[in-house]
Order: structure tokens, then sequence, then C-alpha cells
């Protein structure tokens, strides 16, 4: 009994210790709530404000929703410095949030800690003489695109209007522009960023080179970005839309995806995306495809021209308009699962196969609303080449064609949380492994698909998270963006 006794005894210790940690982290984010609100006025949001809760649950997924001891609104990159160092100070645990359409719990919202809140940093300032835009870290895609389209011009970014300017372009963003142009982070040219010691720097070609390439993709490890000048280019009517096809086609989308891919000549102005409802029949095959020009039934899409569709909404019309029609059941809750690998037809009919028969699907089915799509992403290499061109960024893509490939699986209610996340993980396994198994799988993981259980950085390569840890010991030797930014995808330690 005595045994039995001391390890009682030690474990009440330990849960004590715990629960004396937590109520010292509580107490000193409540304090630092106060002493924001005593500094910056009704830019802090307590919970007792009549707004708090409708900031707190602003996230896209409820997944994401949390209960912060305090939200700031900052108005201006001073109000932002002011905020990073008294939480620096405090050593509170702090969360930032841009759009907020990450649904990984806790990548962009937090619960005892405080949630600094972007969205007021919301210009958009277009320099003609320079083809060059300057947005803040808070505005959406949508709004970018509409004020942008009065000068028929455009940006890498976004493909829904919805998703926020930050974690887009600081996870790479893929665009419908890529092939030309490269991913969303190699096309900005200015980085305005406050550290951890609040002080507010630029990066870029020449001033704080090392910081520029490590924003192309290291996620929010280095700081909070305010601001983004980045290339427009002169894109405004194009072809495209949605094609919709029954889910019996699947196979057939799978090869008509295939030689569009290996078309030794692909056309840099065709962009598609691949989606299909395996577990809804009457959502089936989705193509999201557009050409990059006002031309009719362009011939980079041949392929897909016989199979017959359900509906069609292919046309010319400006770009905004055509991402505008993109297809989002509305369910609550939500998770993604990213993967890559190389283009070939006997993998992608086992991927039709896994998606449509694994017993994993049984477990989303029996969820309320559970449903899982799988996306297919045809990459060429030239986004990998367009990278390098702009200077390199902390992704490690290779330069040859490859896909990125998501799995999104929604369901409505937090009982189900841990059933879709670990049978869609399972899923995803799945594929990996039949990649594998060919010779076909790569490292590359695309952070803006990825689950929160995936090591998105630590497949960039082991030289660029050698190199991105230099980078954040140079810029926050303390690793305050590290120890009290849990939230997101860290640099590996």
């Amino acid at each position: 009994m005595s045994i039995f006794n001391s390890l009682v005894t030690i474990l009440g210790l330990v849960f004590l210790s715990i629960r004396t940690v937590q109520a010292a982290a509580a107490g000193n984010a409540t304090a630092a709530c106060q002493q924001l609100r005593s500094l910056l006025g009704n830019v802090t949001i307590l919970p007792s404000d009549s707004d708090y809760v409708t900031s707190s649950e602003e996230n896209w997924s409820a997944t994401a929703w949390a209960s912060p001891t305090c939200i700031g609104q900052p108005l201006n990159v001073s109000e932002v410095q002011q905020m990073v160092r008294v939480l620096t100070k405090s050593n509170v645990n702090f969360a930032i949030r841009s759009g907020g359409h990450m649904p990984s719990p806790g990548a962009a919202n937090i619960n005892n800690g405080v949630l600094i809140d972007m969205s007021q940093f919301n210009q958009v300032v277009y320099d003609s003489a320079h083809s060059l835009v300057t947005i803040g870290a808070g505005q959406k895609w949508g709004n970018i695109y509409s004020q942008l389209d009065q000068y028929n011009v455009t940006v890498v970014g976004g493909r829904v209007l919805d998703v926020g300017v930050a974690g887009l372009i600081l996870g790479s963003g893929l665009s419908y522009l890529s092939d030309l142009y490269g991913v969303a982070c190699d096309n900005v040219v200015n980085f305005q960023i406050v550290l951890a010691d609040g002080s507010v720097v630029n990066a870029n070609s020449k001033s704080n080179q090392d910081l520029f390439w490590a924003l192309k993709g290291g996620s929010n490890n280095f700081g909070i970005v305010t601001a983004f000048t980045v290339n427009t280019y002169p894109i405004h009517l194009v072809w495209g839309g949605i094609k919709e096809y029954s889910l019996e086609y699947l196979p057939a989308l799978f090869d008509a995806m295939l030689k569009y891919q290996s078309n030794p000549n692909k056309d840099p102005y065709a962009n598609i995306m691949m989606q299909a409802a395996t577990t809804n029949s009457s959502i089936g095959g989705i193509l999201n495809m557009v050409y990059l020009k006002p031309e009719e039934n362009p011939a980079a899409f041949e392929p897909f021209y016989s199979l017959p569709v359900i509906a069609d909404t292919t046309k010319i019309q400006t770009l905004t308009e055509m991402m505008s029609g993109q297809i989002v059941p509305a369910i609550p809750r939500w998770d993604w699962h990213a993967t890559s690998f190389l283009p070939d037809a006997e993998l992608y009919q086992e991927i039709a196969n896994i998606t449509t028969t694994a017993p994993e699907l049984k477990q989303i089915e029996s969820l309320t609303s559970g449903t899982l799509t799988l996306g297919v992403q045809p990459i060429s290499a030239s986004v990998a080449q367009a990278g390098m061109a702009r200077g390199g960024n902390a992704l490690g893509l290779e330069a040859v064609n490859q896909t990125w490939f998501v799995l999104d699986v929604g369901w409505n209610d937090p009982s189900g949380d841990k059933i879709a996340h670990d049978a869609t993980a399972s899923i995803k396994a799945k594929i990996e492994a039949a990649s594998m198994e060919r010779g076909k799988y790569i490292e590359y993981i695309f952070m803006n698909d990825a689950s929160y259980s995936q090591d998105v950085i630590g497949h960039y390569g082991w030289a660029n998270v050698e190199r991105l840890r230099a980078v954040q010991k140079k810029y926050d030797p303390d690793l305050v963006f590290d120890k009290l930014v849990n939230g997101g995808f860290k640099v590996p330690q």
C-alpha cells in the first residue's frame, strides 16, 4: 500500500503543478489584456464586450473557434508593435488571424491567450506605374480582386475569395496564375513585418534578404506581417467556370487529368482543379477550370471535352466572376490532409479506388453531414522554376510536373472531430503508401491544404529547415513566435 500511496501522492502533486501553471498563465493573460485595454482602449475586446462572441467565432471552420482571454484588433503598425511588446514581456501566449480560413485548431485563434485580429489592416493601394499593389495583412482575396478589376489587372492569389491574404501567402499560396508566375509568395516584393522585439522592418531582395526568403513559406514563425507589396499582371477576362460530372466518371476524370498533365507543351495559361465528393454522389465530380485569356474551349482542356457533364458554367467572364462560382458545401467543421506525388496512370486509378471503397469512408459517413472530398491539383515544373527565378523560397519544390493532392473532410458536431481527423489521415496514409510503392511519392506538403498533425516545414528538406532555424535565431533569438505562438506549422527545432 505504501507504494500505491506514494504514486497517488506523486500524481496529485503533478496535477496540482499543472493546475498551478495553468492558473498562472491565465492570470498573466488577464493582466496583459487589462494592460492592452488601458494602452489601446477599445481595440482590445474583452469577453464582457458585446462583439466578443462574434469576433472569437469569425474563423471559417468551427474547428478553429476558441475563447481567447481577449482579442486585439490593432488599427495601425504602432498598435501591433505595442501588443507584441506587452505579450512578449508578460510571457503570454497569442495567436494571429488574417482571414481565419485555416480550419486547424489554434492556427488562427486561441484559448487562454490573446488573439491578434488583423482585420483592420485592409488597405489595397495600387501603383500602376510599377505594376504593384500593397495589401494589408487582414484583407481577403475577393476584396482585392474586386478593387483591382477596375484597372484590368490581378495578382497571384487565392482561388477562394473568402480566404485571407497573410495565411495563404506565408504558406506559399497556389493560384490559377501559378504556372505562369509561381506561387503567391514568389510574387511578393516586400514584406512589412513586426518582429518579436516590437521593431518593424521591411524584408525584400535588398533589405533583410534572409528574412525575405524565409517568409516565402515560413508561416507565422518570424513575426507579424502587416503588409505585402506584390506584383500585378494584366489579366482580366478569361474563359472558365465549373463542369460537374456523375461520380461514376471519376476513373475517366483521372485518365483525362493524366493526359492533361502529360502534354509536353502544356499551355501555362490553362489551369484546373479536379474535385470529387466520394461520400456524396449527388455532388459527384467537379472541374474548376480556367483559361487566362478570353478564348472559348481552348485545346489545353481537350482530354476532358468528351466526358458527359451534368452542369457546365464555363464562359467568357472576369477571373473574379469565375472564382466566385466555386462550390463550397455549407458544413460547419472541416479538416484538410495534403500529400504530393508524380502523376501516374496506375496510381491515379488506385486513388480512385481507395477514395471510393476504403472502410474509413463508413466512419466519415456515420457523422452528421460527414463528407469527404478529394482534390487533384496539377502543378507544372514552371511553378518551381518561377520561384527560383524570383530569388527562391523555403518550400524545397522540385522542378518537375507533380500533383498536390488534398482530402477535405467536413462534419457537423465536435463529437466527430477525432473520428473525422483519424479516418481521413488513414485514407491519406494509404494514398501515400500507394505512391511510395510506385516510386512516385514527393516529400513536399502544401501547407495551405495540410492538417494540424502534419509536419509541413519538416518536409521542405533538411537544408531549408536548417536555414529557417538560422533566420529564426537571428530575428527572434528568444523564439517568441515558436514558444508563445503555438498554433500553425512550426520550424522543427
